[in-house]
């Protein structure tokens, strides 16, 4: 299917976060998934980062991704984020 459609960036879901750093099978997964996507020159955004240790296996592996989560910030209405960026 991927190579079916148009996309520019994989998603990791919230779910394979969760136990990142404790289950070495997720760690696996995320690590999986992001060597593909970045063979097929896919930008890689991982959801649901709420700790530093799961921020912290990013860095430790070098990653580059975008990281969102509550980690970084709460979801904010569109009004709210200008303020934070000027």
């Amino acid at each position: 299917y991927i190579k079916k459609f148009p996309i520019h960036a994989l998603k990791i879901d919230k779910s394979f976060i969760d136990d990142l750093v404790t289950d070495e099978n997720d760690a696996a997964i995320v690590t999986a998934v992001i060597a593909m996507a970045k063979q097929l020159k896919l930008e890689v955004v991982v959801e649901g980062v709420e700790t530093e240790e799961q921020l912290a296996f990013f860095k430790d592996n070098n990653f580059q991704v975008v990281l969102q989560g509550y980690y970084f910030c709460a979801p904010l209405p569109a009004d709210e984020i200008r303020y934070i960026y000027h």
